[in-house]
C-alpha cells in the first residue's frame, strides 16, 4: 500500500467570460469563505476534534478510519484495509511515527522530513487560511472560472484563490461563488525529489455545533489511476483526547493482526497483544458500576470483552488504543486511560 496513496477524478478549469469577473479582493473572498464555514471565532474554539469514517481507494481496497486533532497541532490517524492497521502520529512539535504493516519495514518507523511536512499541514485544522499572514502565507486572486468536474459541481462558477505558503508550496482553493463553501483543493505533495499533483473535491456539507464540515472528500493524482474517497459518518467538536494518544506508539506484537475477543474467565493469548487486562474480566468477577481497565498495547483492531454481571445485565467494553467505550444497555460512556 503506497503510504500516500490519496487521490479522485480529474476536472477541467474553463475561464469564463470578462463580464463575469468578480471585484472582490482575496482578503474579502477568503473572509466570506471563513464566515460561511462558521465564522473564525468557532473555528478557533474547536481544541479537539475526531473524524470517523470509511476510506476507499481506486483499486477497490477500503476500510474504516479516523483521525484525531488536538491543539497545537497534534495528530493521530488510523486506518484498516485487509485487516491491516496503518498508523500515523504527529506530536505537534518535530516528530511523527508511522505503522504501516504493508512496507517491508513493519515496525515503528520515524517520519522522514517530506512526511513531517505533509503531516503538519493536515493537523493544522484551522487552515493555513485562517491566520495566513501570521503563517507567513500569502494568498491572491487568481480569477473566477468554471468547475468541470463530477456531474454534482459541473460548470459550477467558482473563486479561485492561489495561497503561496512561506517555504513556497503553492496550491489553489476553488469556492462556489455563490455559496463561499469550498468545492475544490488543488496542490501538489512531495515525495523524494518529485512533486506528485493532487486535487480534492468536497462534498455533502453539514453543521457540526455551528461548524459545516465535508462529509464526503474525493481525491485524486491527475493523470494517474490514482484515486481516494473519505466518506465521514461522524465529526465530534472537543472531544476528550489524552496526549499519550500523540506519543511514539507501542509496537504491536501482530501488527495489523485482528484484536482478541475476551469472555468472562478467558486470559488472552499473549500479553504481548494486550497491555493489560483488568483481573475481574479474566475471572468474570465484574460487577455493575466497575470500570474495567484493559487496554490494548497498540491501536489496531477493535477488542470486545463480554461480562455477565450479577445483574444479569451485560456489559460490553470496546477497547481501541489508549481508549476504552463502556457499553451498558443502550448507554454508552468514553473513559480517557
Amino acid at each position: 500500500m503506497n503510504r500516500s496513496a490519496l487521490l479522485l477524478a480529474a476536472a477541467l478549469l474553463l475561464p469564463l467570460t470578462a463580464s463575469a469577473q468578480t471585484t472582490e479582493t482575496a482578503e474579502e473572498i477568503v473572509a466570506k469563505a471563513l464566515a460561511a464555514r462558521g465564522g473564525v471565532a468557532r473555528i478557533k474554539a474547536v481544541q479537539s476534534q475526531r473524524i470517523e469514517g470509511t476510506i476507499s481507494f481506486g483499486t477497490g481496497d477500503e476500510g474504516p478510519f479516523f483521525v484525531e486533532l488536538k491543539r497545537p497541532g497534534k495528530m493521530h490517524m488510523e486506518m484498516t484495509i485487509d485487516g491491516k492497521t496503518i498508523i500515523r502520529v504527529y506530536d505537534g512539535k518535530s516528530s511523527g511515527w508511522i505503522i504501516n504493516p504493508f512496507a517491508k519495514e513493519n515496525g515503528v518507523q520515524s517520519m522522514t522530513p517530506e512526511d513531517l511536512r505533509n503531516i503538519s499541514d493536515e493537523s493544522d485544522f484551522d487552515g493555513p487560511l485562517v491566520d495566513h499572514q501570521a503563517k507567513g502565507n500569502t494568498i491572491s486572486f487568481a480569477g473566477k472560472v468554471s468547475l468541470i468536474g463530477p456531474p454534482d459541481v459541473a460548470r459550477t462558477p467558482v473563486l479561485d484563490i492561489k495561497l503561496t505558503k512561506k517555504d513556497g508550496d503553492v496550491r489553489h482553493y476553488l469556492f462556489d461563488a455563490t455559496t463561499y463553501m469550498l468545492l475544490k483543493w488543488e496542490g501538489t505533495r512531495k515525495e523524494g525529489e518529485k512533486e506528485i499533483p493532487v486535487e480534492s473535491f468536497f462534498r455533502d456539507y453539514r453543521d457540526v455545533d455551528g461548524l459545516k464540515f465535508a462529509f464526503e472528500i474525493d481525491s485524486d493524482t491527475p493523470g494517474t489511476q490514482q484515486s481516494q474517497q473519505l466518506l465521514i459518518k461522524k465529526i465530534t467538536l472537543n472531544p476528550q483526547i489524552d496526549d499519550s494518544q500523540f506519543a511514539k506508539p507501542a509496537p504491536s506484537a501482530k501488527p495489523g493482526g485482528a484484536a482478541q475477543l475476551l469472555r468472562p474467565g478467558e486470559a488472552p493469548e499473549s500479553d504481548a497483544n494486550l497491555q493489560r487486562v483488568d483481573p475481574r474480566i479474566r475471572t468474570g468477577q465484574a460487577r455493575v458500576g466497575d470500570v474495567h481497565e484493559s487496554q490494548l498495547r497498540a491501536p489496531i483492531e477493535f477488542a470486545s470483552q463480554k461480562v455477565h454481571t450479577d445483574s444479569a445485565a451485560r456489559r460490553e467494553i470496546h477497547a481501541r488504543g489508549s481508549r476504552r467505550h463502556l457499553l451498558v444497555g443502550e448507554e454508552c460512556s468514553s473513559f480517557e486511560v
